[in-house]
């Protein structure tokens, strides 16, 4: 639980910083083609309009990285970075001309990430974690295109994270936990191992005896 809460409250207390000194950190978030909204592919995260923003993303960022490093745990630090900066990326290049804050994009990268790794590895309880997903969050899809001109949500950072989730998905599957080798399959091998052993030995006796008959 640590990395979750370490996430929710980096949020928290940047958004705290920015209300409590009355500072404004919106040029700090990205702004698509622009030199100057390179650096808000680090820093868009931690940027949040109010606080119903900064909860529902705190929320869902929490109970999502909690499945993250609980059943990814070789990987999750990897996972998080990969689907930060590269949903920040992807915002980057083909954003609206305008700032984009929130961490939203991260969020919709791990929903995927989670759902389509499930679906992959083909492993009964990561297959749950997808469905679980699927239940909690599966009306995201809808928030990843536009719904009015001029749309006030970045539903290009929603469509970045989903994308590069998927991705991500895709490129780690043969790493990490992996669906187990049936005990069958095991109990067989042994079975068929253990029948030819017998079937040497039995081969030996008759051998031997073959030649104790003779000898006589």
């Amino acid at each position: 639980m640590y990395i979750p809460g370490g996430i929710v409250l980096a949020l928290l207390l940047c958004f705290l910083l920015e209300k409590g000194m009355d500072w404004d950190f919106t040029r700090a978030g990205i702004f698509p083609r622009e030199a100057k909204g390179l650096t808000g592919i680090a820093l868009h995260g931690f940027i949040h309009a109010n606080w119903s923003h900064l909860f529902s993303n705190c929320l869902s960022l929490f109970v999502l990285s909690s499945f993250l490093c609980y059943f990814y745990t070789p990987l999750d630090i990897r996972i998080l970075l990969l689907s930060y900066l590269g949903s920040g990326i992807l915002l980057w290049v083909f954003g609206r001309p305008c700032w984009h804050i929130g961490a939203s994009g991260l969020v919709y990268a791990l929903c995927f990430f989670l759902f389509f790794s499930g679906i992959f590895r083909r492993h009964i309880p990561l297959i749950a974690v997808s469905l679980i997903v699927v239940f909690l969050y599966g009306n995201i899809v809808w928030h990843m295109v536009p719904w009015q001109w001029n749309d006030p949500v970045s539903w290009e950072g929603h469509l970045s994270g989903g994308i590069t989730g998927t991705i991500v998905a895709v490129c780690y599957r043969k790493q990490g936990p992996q669906k187990p080798v049936m005990e069958e399959d095991e109990d067989e091998d042994e079975a068929a191992e253990d029948n030819n052993n017998e079937q040497t030995e039995n081969a030996h006796t008759e051998g031997n005896g073959q030649l104790e008959t003779k000898r006589k």
